[in-house]
C-alpha cells in the first residue's frame, strides 16, 4: 500500500539514525575524555562508586604527604641533635682534659672553662634556632606539659609520646608495690684478728685494695672506704661509735648494683652478711616493682621505663619514695599520680582523622638547664660560676653530667630514627600500594577502554552512514505514488 501521510518506513529509520548518532556521540565523548563516566546519565552506580574511590584516593595521597612532611620535621631536628652531640664530646673531652691538672697550667683550665662555656651557649642557641616552616623543634615547643608532678615522689619525668584523642588530658597513675633496695653487706665488728685485714672492695665503679691493721674501728674502716667513694661507689658507715660494726652500700639502686668484699690471703674473722642475715661476700640491690596506669613497667633501680599504644615514658622515683622511706620502710611505698596537659608534636599519618591513625611524640627542650636531671644534675652546672664548673675541681660529677645528656641526646635520637624507620616508612609504603590498588579500582570503572570504545565508534559511523542511507532511501518511496498519478 502507497501512502504519503504517514512514511512509517522513514520513521522508523530515522528512529534507529538517532540511536547510532546518540553512541556516535557517545563514543566521541568518551575517547576525547579519556572518560568512561562523564555524567550521571552514563553510570548512575558507578558515578557513586567511582567518586567514594576518588575521595578515598584523595586522601591517601594527602596522608602520603603528611608522613613525607613528618620525615622531613625529623630529618632537620635530627640534624640539629647530631650538632648538639658533637659539642656535647668536645665538653666531655675538654672535662677529661682538666681532670688532668698535674700537667695543666690554672691558665689552660681556665680556657678549657672557656671553651665549655661557649659550646654550652651554641647548644642553648641551637636549641632556640632549629625551626621547620616556622614551628620551633628542641627548645621544648615539641615537649609535653605536666601537671601535679611532686618532687618528693618523683625526681625527673620524661613523658616521649602520648595520645589525647578527645581527652583533654592524660592520668598518669604511678603505684609502687615493692621498694628498691641499694647492694648492702655488713660486717659486725666482731674483731679483725691479730694481724688485721686486707680487703679487695669491689663496686659498679671498680675495685680497690684496703689493708686495715687489728686496732681499726668501724668507724676509721668506713671513713678509709668513703674516702674512695669515686672508684669504688660505695659507701661505708659505722653502725656505732667503735667496733661495733659497720655497713658497706652501693650508692645506686637496683639489681645492677653490686657490693663485693673478700678477704685476700687466707680468710679469718673478718663475716659480712647480707639484708636477709646471711653469711654473703658478695650481694646485688634490687629493683622497685611498680605499675603505671595499672600495667607493670620496666624497672631499673629508681628508673621505671613504660610503654603502650597510648602512652610512653620514663620516670626516676624519689629515693625515699621509691625506697620505701615515706611509709617507715614498708615493702610498699604507695603511689602518686600527675596528669599530662599538652604537648607533643602530632602527626596526621592515615587516610582518616582519628586516634588510631595519628602519632603523638614529644621532643624534650635542649637548653643547658633542661638537660640532664634531677639526680646527676644539669649541663648548666658545667658553666662558669655553677657548682660543676672546672674551678670546683668536682671533675667526676661533670663527667657523669656529660655522659647522661649525651646518653639522652643519642636516646633521643634513635627514637627518632625509629619512629622515621618503623613507622613513617612503612607507612608511606603501605600508602602507595593503597593508592596503586584505590586508583587501579577507580580506572576500571571510570576510565575509557580505547581498543573496545574505537571498537564502538567504528559500528556508530556505521550505523550513521548506514542510517543515512536508508532514511534517503524510505524518503524517496514516497515518490513512487507519482506513478500512479500519470505524472
Amino acid at each position: 500500500m502507497s501512502r504519503i501521510n504517514s512514511n512509517v518506513a522513514s520513521l522508523v529509520a530515522q528512529r534507529h539514525l538517532q540511536i547510532s548518532q546518540r553512541a556516535l556521540k557517545m563514543s566521541l565523548e568518551r575517547l576525547s575524555s579519556g572518560l568512561k563516566i562523564n555524567r550521571g546519565a552514563d553510570n548512575p552506580a558507578g558515578l557513586i562508586v567511582s567518586e567514594r574511590l576518588r575521595s578515598e584516593i584523595a586522601v591517601v595521597k594527602q596522608a602520603i604527604g603528611n608522613s613525607e612532611r613528618a620525615i622531613n620535621v625529623i630529618a632537620t631536628t635530627e640534624g640539629a641533635l647530631d650538632e648538639v652531640q658533637a659539642l656535647l664530646t668536645d665538653i666531655q673531652a675538654l672535662v677529661v682534659e682538666a681532670a688532668n691538672s698535674g700537667a695543666f697550667s690554672d691558665e689552660e683550665i681556665a680556657a678549657n672553662q672557656l671553651q665549655i662555656d661557649n659550646a654550652i651557649d651554641s647548644i642553648s642557641r641551637i636549641a632556640n634556632t632549629t625551626t621547620f616552616a616556622g614551628r620551633k623543634l628542641i627548645n621544648g615547643e615539641m615537649g609535653y606539659v605536666t601537671s601535679g608532678v611532686s618532687a618528693t615522689y618523683l625526681s625527673d619525668v620524661d613523658i616521649q609520646a602520648t595520645k589525647f584523642g578527645s581527652l583533654s588530658y592524660v592520668g598518669v597513675n604511678v603505684d609502687v608495690s615493692q621498694s628498691a633496695q641499694q647492694a648492702q653487706l655488713a660486717f659486725s665488728g666482731a674483731g679483725l684478728g691479730a694481724s688485721g685485714v686486707t680487703l679487695d672492695i669491689r663496686g659498679t665503679d671498680g675495685i680497690i685494695t684496703l689493708s686495715f691493721p687489728a686496732s681499726a674501728t668501724t668507724s676509721e674502716m668506713a671513713a678509709e672506704i668513703n674516702r674512695q667513694v669515686d672508684a669504688t661507689g660505695l659507701i661505708a658507715s659505722a653502725t656505732a661509735a667503735g667496733p661495733a660494726g659497720m655497713v658497706i652500700k652501693s650508692q645506686e639502686y637496683g639489681s645492677s648494683a653490686f657490693v663485693s668484699v673478700r678477704e685476700v690471703g687466707t680468710p679469718g674473722a673478718f663475716t659480712l652478711t647480707n639484708r636477709s642475715s646471711v653469711t654473703s661476700t658478695r650481694t646485688t640491690g634490687r629493683d622497685t616493682v611498680a605499675t603505671v596506669n595499672g600495667v607493670s613497667a620496666t624497672a631499673d633501680g629508681l628508673k621505671l621505663k613504660f610503654s603502650s599504644t597510648l602512652l610512653k615514658l620514663e620516670v626516676i622515683l624519689d629515693e625515699t619514695f621509691g625506697s620505701g622511706a615515706l611509709s617507715s620502710g614498708a615493702t610498699q611505698p604507695g603511689s602518686t599520680s600527675f596528669a599530662i596537659t599538652e604537648g607533643g608534636a602530632l602527626f596526621q599519618l592515615g587516610p582518616q582523622v582519628n586516634t588510631s591513625l595519628q602519632e603523638n611524640i614529644g621532643v624534650k627542650s635542649m637548653q643547658a638547664g633542661k638537660l640532664g636531671n634531677t639526680v646527676v644534675g644539669f649541663l648548666s652546672d658545667l658553666q662558669s660560676g655553677q657548682t660543676q664548673d672546672l674551678k670546683s675541681k668536682n671533675f667526676q660529677q661533670a663527667s657523669k653530667i656529660v655522659q647522661q645528656v649525651i646518653t639522652e641526646v643519642a636516646v633521643l635520637r634513635g627514637r627518632l630514627g625509629a619512629f622515621e624507620r618503623n613507622s613513617l616508612q612503612p607507612n608511606i609504603r603501605q600508602l602507595q600500594i593503597t593508592t596503586e590498588n584505590l586508583t587501579a579500582s577507580e580506572a576500571v570503572i571510570r576510565d575509557t577502554d580505547f581498543a573496545a570504545e574505537t571498537s564502538e565508534l567504528t559500528r556508530a559511523q556505521i550505523l550513521v552512514q548506514a542510517g543515512n542511507s536508508i532514511v534517503a532511501i524510505a524518503n524517496a518511496q514516497s515518490q513512487n505514488v507519482l506513478a500512479l498519478l500519470g505524472a
